[in-house]
């Protein structure tokens, strides 16, 4: 009661979509953490258990330091900015080696928890979505689209290392679709390559910030 006391008198205009419960998971967070899952708990309307999944998923941890600091200073957050890192694929089993294909498939299994980890406002389009290349089919791993950036969504994955190759190729396919799927009214294609281990030396010198690359986490329930 004490630490709630404290906490209305910093913040006297307490959402009252969020109940006592709700309160009693987060008041011991950092001014930051705290604003960030009430507005969590406002804009999706959270149970108290799906708010408890999503602090013991680390949700705040794993948001990029960029994505903290726009939220800090209220600027505008674009379609990247609460793509998790690492993203977390729920598995039933232990896994030493994962191949690709196994990887997208995980991740079909439990689609909306995979959109959830990439933000808001994605939905699924279509998985080894085809595209030919001169002579020969490319297949897209996933097509997403975002509704509130109006712009379609390449998700590459690679259960190696993020390496050079693999922003060339993301690039040709989001060009693809840039050019033979979007209406001249929507934004233009991102790319996200979800990978075993991110490089930060790739990124900096990719020179496309369409394009962003998180690791994975597989955990198992």
């Amino acid at each position: 009661m004490r630490q709630f006391y404290k906490v209305l008198q910093k913040w006297q205009t307490l959402s009252a979509k969020l109940s006592w419960s709700h309160y009693c998971e987060i008041l011991w967070f950092n001014d930051n953490e705290f604003l960030y899952y009430v507005k969590l708990v406002e804009s999706n309307n959270l149970s108290v258990r799906q708010l408890r999944e999503k602090i013991k998923s680390r949700e705040y941890e794993r948001l990029p330091e960029g994505t903290k600091n726009r939220l800090i200073s209220k600027r505008t957050n674009n379609i990247t900015d609460f793509v998790k890192n690492s993203i977390i694929v729920r598995t039933s089993e232990d896994y030493e080696i994962i191949s690709e294909k196994t990887l997208q498939n995980l991740i079909m299994e439990n689609l909306e928890l995979f959109l959830e980890e990439l933000g808001n406002s994605f939905t699924f389009l279509k998985r080894e979505y085809p595209i030919k290349l001169g002579n020969r089919y490319n297949y897209i791993d996933l097509l997403l689209y975002n509704i509130k950036y109006k712009c379609y969504v390449v998700i590459e994955l690679k259960t190696s290392e993020l390496k050079k190759e693999h922003i060339g190729q993301i690039q040709i396919y989001m060009n693809y679709i840039d050019e033979h799927v979007k209406a001249v009214e929507e934004s233009r294609t991102v790319g996200i390559i979800i990978c075993q281990q991110d490089n930060q030396y790739i990124i900096k010198y990719c020179t496309d910030e369409r394009i962003i690359a998180r690791e994975y986490e597989l955990v198992k329930f």
